[in-house]
């Protein structure tokens, strides 16, 4: 894990994050499988520090992550990805084979697009006191549900030790960040043994274990 420490001193790129996001986890766990350092800047979604006026500045859409390379500043965890993909091309997250690369970027959408919209800190906010807390559960439940059922038919024909075959990609680094967001939701497992298998293998990885929420430095001691 130590190879993956933060050198604020020699870093060039910064990431504005927050522990418990999935979408900055996985910024986090494609920055570290590139071996790439970067200072680590926290902002605070549960004081709302996301929407005060400096960090609009970075982000007007008032979401995390964000990152800043030299003058450059990009917002959105697939662009940044895709932004480090291109960028820095060593450990390539999309793989050479055009049909393996086509489900991880379909595994990757499903994540972005059909279950982290869903489970919001601003949608969960707006459902539990509009609502009512048990119908929040429900919701996350009921969504994180249906887009893990499609993710298990997907990669059912295509996993080896990782989501694509025996090497990280893509669809990994989106993979283990939604799945551990779930369990803050008591969310039940046990219906997806493939999703749970490849979540025991990532938390094996040094580069994401060095990303895990509870080893960031605006993660809370218990």
């Amino acid at each position: 894990m130590v190879n993956f420490l933060t050198s604020i001193l020699q870093a060039t790129l910064q990431l504005y994050s927050f522990f418990m996001s999935s979408s900055a986890y996985s910024v986090r766990i494609a920055l570290n499988l590139k071996g790439l350092s970067y200072e680590y800047k926290a902002v605070n979604l549960f004081r709302n520090e996301q929407h005060r006026p400096e960090y609009l500045k970075v982000n007007p859409i008032g979401f995390v992550p964000s990152l800043k390379d030299g003058d450059f500043m990009l917002a959105d965890s697939f662009a940044i990805i895709m932004y480090l993909e291109e960028k820095y091309p060593q450990h390539p997250l999309l793989p050479r084979d055009l049909k393996k690369k086509a489900i991880n970027y379909q595994a990757a959408s499903i994540v972005t697009s059909s279950i982290q919209p869903l489970i919001r800190l601003p949608i969960l906010g707006y459902i539990g006191r509009n609502v009512g807390q048990d119908e929040k559960i429900s919701w996350v439940h009921k969504n994180v549900g249906k887009g893990f059922a499609a993710l298990e038919k997907l990669l059912k024909d295509h996993a080896g030790k990782y989501a694509t075959g025996d090497e990280l990609f893509l669809a990994d680094v989106f993979l283990e960040p939604i799945i551990n967001a779930s369990q803050r939701y008591d969310f039940d497992m046990s219906e997806f043994p493939l999703l749970s298998r490849l979540s025991v293998a990532y938390q094996q990885v040094p580069a994401f274990q060095a990303a895990m929420p509870e080893n960031q430095p605006d993660a809370p001691a218990f």
